[in-house]
């Protein structure tokens, strides 16, 4: 073996070293590992370099090679395994140079179709205590074996190419952190003009659009739908689509919980994922496939309570979705199922309000309207009674009945606008309004009406509540008119242990009050509801012949008397 002089070698090192400095500005990992792999081939005159670079684990992340042509590595069955020479070298972190491979007892042999190598050199790149990979060189040109002084070369450039490399893992690691930060801003402001657009809207179609819209168009998917669950929650039924082909996705647009990958997704709370729709026995439509789609994802949506459906996204392009994409879409389906779920249940307090605003009006035009219209009509009766023998009397009772009429009429539209009944007015105290109430009734029905007031200030109700014991005076009062045949009905109102309570009785003919809901109807069922709405209570007692006795009462609230 020829040994190099002083000056050769000195040259050598210094053409290395500057080489070595020059990788040290390549921030590309595989075009630096060519770079080192031709580098070390040249300067120690090898047939054959490699270079493996390991994880954590051991595992080879990258293998660059030279001196083998196209044909031979498309022969060999796999790329090296680490076993051998090369399982030692791996091991044991140091450098292994030797004349003939097939002679070490160490060695592993060759695969298949490997060309013939014998002499080797092997070197590990390490910085500090990790190590990062090796270098191996084998057949040395023109001489048996590689000599110490490429053993030291190979040292030196194993030295220069660790720091070189890890300089560029460290470049693309933040490279890839700032990919990934860009990439996680991007996804978080779909995520704000998601949140912006459906947070102003209660209206479901809108909600649905406006989601598919924005992800359809960030992922660049063909085709987005919205499947619901309906009122059972057993079935998902279609409630929007966007995108192509509207023929092959209207070809099923209801599903069970648990049936298809569209149902399986919803029954298990759980993204699924299909990438290939053709071998998939989960897909239950096979006219989206004819119609040239490949792939899936079925994201729940979900709200604070439950799945309120789920979002299926369609692509005719192979494409996964990543980690990152299913993160990002199941923080969608939670923001969009918490908004489908909070406008649904809008939709379910409008319709609410309505039917309460119908019984509203219904109860206020039985205990008001009905019973003033029921007031003229004693009015009107009594006229014609007297109309004969005292005609003036009958005109003015004419003329008191047709304001009766217009007093109606005005009670109506206050009633539809939920204001104050004509006989409640706003001047004037509760216990003002009901001697009002009892003046007009006595009037009208020809039975004397008292007020008993045991209460020395004021009774502390809201308007609500004193409107509640109001109505239920009306109601009690027009009953008494109607059915009671009395004499005489007292109206008491007192104030204890704080609530207000209001007493009508009569004296009356009563009656049997197993059969209260026959006799009364709708009043005695309206005063009820109106009582528990207030969190108060009502009692009804009578028997025949002994009169009838009302007991409600509503708990204070300490606002200012009405």
């Amino acid at each position: 073996m020829a040994k190099k002089t002083k000056k050769e070698l000195e040259d050598q090192i210094g053409s290395l070293y500057q080489a070595s400095k020059d990788l040290v500005g390549d921030f590309s990992l595989e075009t630096l590992l060519s770079r080192i792999v031709r580098l070390a081939q040249a300067q120690v005159q090898a047939e054959y370099a490699a270079l493996a670079i390991r994880d954590e684990n051991g595992l080879v992340t990258n293998f660059i090679h030279s001196g083998m042509s196209e044909e031979e590595l498309h022969l060999m069955p796999h790329p090296p395994l680490g076993k051998g020479l090369l399982g030692e070298l791996q091991q044991k972190h140091e450098v292994i140079r030797i004349p003939d491979i097939a002679a070490d007892p160490r060695s592993a042999g060759f695969p298949p179709y490997h060309p013939a190598m014998t002499s080797m050199l092997g070197v590990p790149i390490s910085t500090g205590e990790r190590i990062l990979g090796q270098i191996y060189l084998t057949n040395k040109l023109g001489e048996k074996e590689f000599s110490r002084d490429d053993e030291h070369l190979m040292k030196t450039l194993a030295a220069y190419a660790a720091v070189a490399i890890t300089n560029t893992q460290l470049y693309e690691n933040i490279l890839e952190r700032d990919k990934t930060l860009n990439q996680q801003n991007q996804d978080l402001s779909l995520i704000n003009d998601l949140a912006q657009g459906i947070a102003s809207s209660w209206d479901t179609k809108e909600i649905m659009s406006l989601t598919l819209k924005k992800v359809l168009a960030y992922l660049q998917i063909e085709t987005g739908e919205i499947f619901l669950k309906d009122r059972g929650g057993k079935d998902l039924r279609l409630a929007f689509l966007r995108g192509d082909d509207f023929e092959a996705f209207y070809s099923r647009t209801l599903y069970r919980i648990g049936d298809g990958v569209v149902g399986k997704a919803a029954g298990l709370n759980k993204a699924l994922v299909v990438n290939n729709l053709e071998s998939d026995p989960r897909v239950l439509r096979p006219a989206i496939i004819k119609a040239g789609f490949v792939c899936q994802a079925v994201i729940p949506l979900q709200s604070t309570r439950e799945t309120v459906g789920v979002m299926v996204l369609s692509s005719k392009k192979e494409r996964g979705f990543s980690a990152r994409e299913l993160d990002l879409l199941a923080t969608i389906g939670m923001w969009v199922g918490t908004a489908i779920q909070n406008a649904l249940l809008q939709q379910q307090i409008r319709h609410i309000a309505v039917l309460e605003e119908r019984e509203r009006i219904g109860m206020d035009l039985h205990d008001g309207v009905i019973q003033s219209l029921y007031s003229l009509g004693l009015t009107l009766d009594y006229v014609k009674e007297i109309i004969q023998e005292n005609p003036e009397e009958s005109l003015e009772k004419l003329s008191q009945a047709t304001d009766g009429i217009n007093s109606t009429i005005v009670d109506i539209r206050t009633y539809i606008s939920d204001l104050r009944p004509r006989q409640m007015q706003e001047n004037l105290s509760f216990k003002e309004n009901l001697k009002t109430l009892l003046d007009e009734f006595t009037v009208n029905s020809k039975i004397e009406g008292v007020l008993e007031d045991r209460t020395d200030s004021p009774l502390g109700l809201d308007y609500h509540n004193t409107l509640t014991l109001f109505k239920i005076a009306q109601e009690s009062l027009s009953n008494t008119a109607r059915h009671s045949k009395a004499k005489k009905a007292v109206v008491n109102l007192w104030s204890e242990d704080g609530r207000v309570f209001l007493e009508l009785r009569d004296n009356g003919q009563g009656f049997n009050i197993d059969k209260a809901q026959v006799t009364l109807g709708h009043g005695l069922a309206n005063m009820q509801r109106r009582i528990r709405k207030a969190g108060g209570g009502i009692e009804l007692d009578s028997s025949p012949g002994k009169g009838t006795r009302v007991l409600a009462w509503v708990p204070k609230n300490n606002d200012d008397d009405l």
